[in-house]
Parts: C-alpha cells; sequence; structure tokens
C-alpha cells in the first residue's frame, strides 16, 4: 500500500465510524445535553477534563460553553480541569493521580456536572475525578472508547455513558470531535429554542 491509499484509508475508517455511531450516541448526546440544560438553568456549571490526547477536547468544549459554538448567545459556565493543569503550582502538578480529583472537590458543588473524556476507561487520574464528583453529588458525562474499562464500573443510574466502539485512540478522539460538536449544539437548541 502507497502513502496515498494509507492517507486514503484514515479518512475512509473515520467517516465510517462516524456513521456508525450516529444511531447509537445519538440517544445519549441528547440526553446529555438535558442534563447540561437542567444544570445550568440551575445555575450550576460543567467541569471538564480528558486524558492524553482527549485533555485539548475538553477544554475545546469548554470554550464552546463559555464563547459560543456556532450561534451568538451569552457564556455558559463551564470549566476545564485539564486547562488548570498547565499552570499549576507545583503541589498540584505532584497530585498525580489526584491531579483532577484535587481541583475538582475544591471547585466542584453538588449539581454541578463532570465531563470526563478517556478512551480507554482506565486512566487513573479519570476514575480517581469521577469519583470526586460522586463524592460531591455530580452526575458525570463519560466519553469512551473500545469497552469502556474500569470508568463504566463506576457510573451511576443519574451518570451518562456515550462510548465509541472502537479500539484506536485516534479513531476515537475524531468520533469525540464530532459528539462534542452535536453536544454543543443540542444545547444551543435547547436554550435557544432552535429547530
Amino acid at each position: 500500500m502507497n502513502l496515498d491509499q494509507r492517507i486514503h484509508q484514515h479518512f475512509e475508517q473515520s467517516a465510517q465510524l462516524a456513521t456508525d455511531c450516529a444511531g447509537l450516541l445519538a440517544p445519549a448526546i441528547a440526553g446529555a445535553a438535558s442534563l447540561i440544560v437542567s444544570a445550568l438553568l440551575d445555575d450550576k456549571k460543567v467541569i471538564a477534563c480528558g486524558y492524553a490526547g482527549a485533555a485539548p477536547l475538553a477544554d475545546y468544549f469548554v470554550s464552546c460553553m463559555t464563547g459560543h459554538f456556532a450561534l451568538e448567545r451569552p457564556g455558559l459556565a463551564a470549566l476545564s480541569l485539564s486547562a488548570e493543569q498547565r499552570g499549576l503550582t507545583p503541589g498540584l502538578v505532584d497530585a498525580g493521580v489526584q491531579r483532577y480529583a484535587r481541583p475538582l472537590l475544591a471547585l466542584g458543588h453538588r449539581g454541578d456536572l463532570l465531563l470526563v473524556l478517556c478512551h480507554c476507561g482506565n486512566a487513573a487520574e479519570i476514575l480517581q475525578a469521577v469519583r470526586a464528583a460522586h463524592e460531591r453529588e455530580m452526575p458525570v458525562i463519560a466519553f469512551t472508547g473500545a469497552d469502556g474499562g474500569s470508568l463504566l464500573e463506576l457510573l451511576k443510574p443519574q451518570d451518562i455513558h456515550i462510548g465509541i466502539p472502537h479500539e484506536h485512540p485516534a479513531r476515537v478522539q475524531e468520533v469525540y470531535l464530532v459528539a462534542l460538536h452535536s453536544l454543543c449544539d443540542a444545547i444551543d437548541s435547547l436554550l435557544l429554542g432552535v429547530e
């Protein structure tokens, strides 16, 4: 296979997985949008974090919330723990698996939401963040890949799982982006009454 064919194959695989996930993920994304809008209307906030290559996607989602996605609207209450980690004090950098849980316990309140992105579902810092969210009585919206890993075992009935059924992290993260765009659009539609 030559290089052009390899590149073409990446595009085909990504498009096929996104198409396959459309019907599978739509109900969970709609549920997540409703959960987020209910929290925002109750003066709560969304706190997001991601593992490895998904951390910038958490930042991006928060920028769509606090800025705007496709429609002009006031900023929505959201913050990214992934972004917070880049400029933190040495004490929190040294926190290891508590790198998200510690600030979440400091900033999160009952009724806020935690949105996590973790393709493997087994990253210790994400699992600790979910435990911390539950300690604060915060529902969780969990984006995973493959079989969902240990993260699925932590989810409670009020939580929402958005699972991309694929092993390759790059493919999973590509679908995360489409799913996050769909989520942002659904939030705007619910808040602004867009058909």
